[in-house]
């Protein structure tokens, strides 16, 4: 009789089956037919692929795509098929995965090669049978220099120049039929898991959509981002300013002992910009109010601030209002779908209030603000009284300053709205994307670490619901603005890397954020230290979340 092992899965219950089975095999046994919609699984706080054996007592939560890490892995797999696809077809095609422009991935051809309308349909039916015949996508780990033989053979040279400029033992290896390269994360078991896609013609390049949290798990629902596009634009032509290519490229200039001078290149490239920004407020007699908004650790506070300094330069004297100071009394807060207090919707704000306040002061009255007293919950007069006129224009930065219904009653010609978000611009490699949102919230932890007096789980614990609020009430309007700001620093994550280390070693695995924590110490894992900071200057961005500043941001 073979020797068997119990576990327990999640959302099913307890199940026996045969020793030196994998999970694949399991989920084939337990879901029948449905098995591929189930990407990895996550056990004891930990993120497996599906080629690992099951063991005794295991308590097991297979993912879909509707499970952030199942909707990774998907990413990841689409974007292995995508390459295959591409290289079956044209061997001479390099092949750039570059962001995501709402629930699309964006890709490019390298080398300035369009991708042409013809060739998408091309790809596209070459993807479809790559998934029909439903290749095997072997995954191994070999020491690193095993590795490094096994890329050389196959020509990839970029590989090994990433590797060879980190400490890393051991390096995953994919092979998908003849086709072998290096993903950051998990892929699939094979390529029938990733079934449901669709290609978007988007010159120069492509979208490539498939089911998302954020389009409603339909892949019709799309509604094309042009501004984000073009800010993502301008970041390459930063990257050809830096003279840097990928993570890769930023190693080598910090083992070279370059790394300072692009430093400096890449904080006077925000620098010109936000008096760009200001330039064009100062150039339009109309404009009295600035809106300010952007996702979680954007870096709005500074940009704020450095906004104020350069408006100060063209002569004006800008000053600042707190929408937070406009919240409803705490007893009428409205409530989420959960009945709990949803403080991030805009019917938070006495909106009513805000709006006549704005108008009285834009009308040349003066106007005493309010305070909110956080601990009481309740407005209160600040005392307060502001008058402005034209060279007193009046600063709001808050997560709805894009939403309309915030300025409901002010013309949009007396409006400048802008959105900060840091647009990650590096990547690891041409193939492997670094997530925007996961450099935001490595700066969060950080900063709420040495700041706010919040352990990296708390920061943890907040951050889903932070990002459903963004989902509602941020990037639904962010196409709204008259400009949009990258606060993202190329070198960043090479500063934050030894703040947030040890914060992440600090959770093991009873923490339901053990594979978040693991997830984020892999990543940095491809960035080299700076270890010197003197060249990061005080009014930088980065400075709000490691601190030495001389802003009032905390």
């Amino acid at each position: 009789m073979n020797e068997v092992v119990n576990v327990f899965i999640d959302g099913y219950g307890d199940y026996s089956i045969a020793k030196d089975s994998t999970l694949l095999e399991l989920s084939h046994e337990v879901y029948g037919n449905s098995y591929k919609k189930y990407l990895g699984a996550r056990i004891n706080n930990e993120i497996y692929h599906l080629d690992k054996y099951v063991e005794e007592d295991m308590k097991i939560e297979f993912l879909d795509i509707k499970d952030e890490d199942g909707d990774r892995i998907y990413t990841k797999t689409i974007s292995a098929v995508f390459i295959v696809a591409c290289k079956e077809l044209y061997d001479d095609i390099d092949i750039s995965i570059e962001n995501f422009l709402g629930p699309g991935l964006y890709v490019e051809f390298k080398n300035n090669r369009n991708i042409s309308f013809t060739k998408i349909r091309e790809i596209e039916k070459k993807m479809h049978e790559i998934i029909k015949e439903d290749n095997k996508i072997v995954r191994k780990v070999f020491p690193k220099e095993k590795a490094l033989e096994i890329f050389k053979e196959a020509g990839s040279e970029d590989i090994i120049r990433l590797f060879n400029s980190i400490d890393k033992e051991k390096v995953s290896v994919y092979k998908i039929d003849n086709y072998i390269d290096s993903f950051h994360g998990y892929l699939a078991p094979s390529t029938g898991f990733v079934k449901d896609f669709k290609l978007k013609y988007y010159y120069p390049g492509v979208i490539i959509l498939f089911p998302r949290k954020n389009n409603n798990y339909n892949m019709d629902d799309f509604t094309e981002q042009k501004k984000l596009a073009k800010v993502y634009k301008e970041s390459d032509e930063w990257l050809g300013i830096l003279d840097l290519a990928n993570v890769r490229s930023l190693n080598e200039k910090i083992s070279s002992g370059k790394i300072s001078e692009v430093i400096k290149v890449s904080e006077a490239l925000h620098e010109k910009k936000i008096g760009n920004i200001a330039d064009k407020i100062c150039s339009d007699k109309d404009i009295n109010i600035i809106l300010i908004a952007g996702p979680s650790s954007s870096g709005k506070t500074t940009f704020a601030q450095r906004l104020a300094v350069q408006l100060r330069v063209n002569g004006k004297r800008p000053i600042s209002i707190s929408v937070d100071d406009y919240f409803v009394n705490r007893e009428d807060t409205p409530l989420n779908k959960q009945g709990k207090p949803d403080y991030e919707s805009i019917d938070a704000i006495d909106l009513d209030t805000f709006n006549i306040d704005l108008l009285r002061l834009l009308e040349g009255n003066d106007v005493e603000l309010p305070k909110f007293n956080f601990k009481s919950g309740k407005r209160e007069m600040s005392g307060k009284v502001v008058r402005v006129d034209q060279d007193h224009p009046i600063i709001i930065e808050g997560i709805h300053g894009l939403n309309p219904k915030l300025t409901k009653m002010i013309p949009e010609k007396n409006k400048f709205k802008v959105y900060i978000s840091a647009l990650t611009q590096l990547s690891i490699d041409s193939h492997n994307r670094i997530s925007t949102s996961d450099t935001r919230l490595i700066r969060r932890i950080v900063r709420d670490n040495k700041f706010r007096g919040n352990n990296p789980l708390g920061t943890f614990d907040m951050w889903k619901s932070v990002r459903n609020g963004e989902e509602n009430y941020i990037f639904p309007f962010q196409e709204e603005a008259d400009i949009m700001f990258n606060s993202s620093l190329v070198y960043e994550l090479c500063v934050l890397k030894k703040y947030i280390q040890p914060l992440l070693e600090s959770i093991d695995n009873s923490s339901v954020h053990y594979s978040n924590a693991k997830r984020l110490l892999r990543f940095l894992e491809y960035f080299r230290d700076i270890e010197v900071e003197e060249a990061i200057p005080p009014n930088s961005i980065l400075r709000e979340f490691i601190g030495g500043t001389y802003l009032n941001v905390h």
